[in-house]
């Protein structure tokens, strides 16, 4: 951390959060203040910033045909700079992000900590993207044999342990728990008696959704509509599940 909490991103300058612009009527002119967290809620920079940067490129290249700007030497380098902080190696055994609270640009309120789907759908799309746009030199290989080996992981994981359906419904409702093993059925150790009373009749009859958040003895079932979205257009969603 830098000056008043300020992240410095691998010695690299970090990306703002938001821009903020200041106008001076006196001088008629206008100033773009950068916003780095400091004025977020909670005071929390936001994890997806750096997402939205690679896949906001990524659409820009493939509709416009222009391959010169995500070919930059600045731009490979932030893609990777990127990438290097999310597939940097950490106590965590799970291939989804942990993050913190108030970490993703929502607005509503707070509890979106540890493995919430906004971030995973669009950690998903944003490795797809950058795939799509490293070069094919030595950096870009490196980086793109990492990115192929979590997205197998991730996308295992976020169909298998984030997608409910009424199946899936009824036998988390059948759980066991304090199981041991890799033979466990009841992976993050559920209790039947967390689940929500809506989602029974929230749940329809055929099809499903990719829930709020999945973590040790946790589930949210809550549905957010942004994120399923960006699951299906980014393939996280199988063909049956879209």
């Amino acid at each position: 951390m830098g000056e008043k909490g300020r992240p410095i991103h691998l010695g690299a300058g970090v990306m703002p959060a938001s821009f903020k612009v200041l106008h001076d009527p006196v001088k008629n002119y206008e100033t773009i203040i950068a916003d780095f967290g400091e004025c977020a809620i909670g005071r929390v920079a936001p994890i997806d910033l750096g997402f939205w940067w690679i896949i906001l490129l990524c659409a820009y290249t493939k509709s416009t045909g222009d391959t010169s700007l995500a070919e930059l030497p600045k731009c490979q380098r932030g893609i990777r700079l990127i990438l290097t902080l999310c597939l940097s190696e950490a106590f965590d055994t799970f291939p989804t992000l942990l993050c913190a609270d108030g970490c993703c640009m929502i607005d509503r309120r707070m509890g979106v900590y540890e493995y919430p789907i906004e971030i995973q759908a669009l950690f998903f799309m944003a490795l797809r993207c950058a795939l799509y746009l490293l070069k094919n030199d030595d950096e870009g290989k490196e980086c793109a044999d990492r990115i192929s080996k979590r997205l197998h992981a991730l996308s295992y994981h976020m169909r298998s342990f984030f997608w409910l359906d009424i199946k899936q419904l009824n036998d988390i409702y059948r759980y066991k728990t304090e199981e041991y093993s890799h033979t466990a059925v009841n992976k993050f150790n559920v209790m039947p008696d967390s689940l929500p009373d809506w989602v029974f009749d929230f749940m329809p009859t055929r099809g499903g959704y990719f829930i709020g958040n999945v973590s040790p003895a946790r589930m949210d079932f809550r549905w957010f509509c942004l994120s399923n979205c960006i699951a299906i257009l980014s393939s996280l969603a199988t063909p049956e599940q879209a």
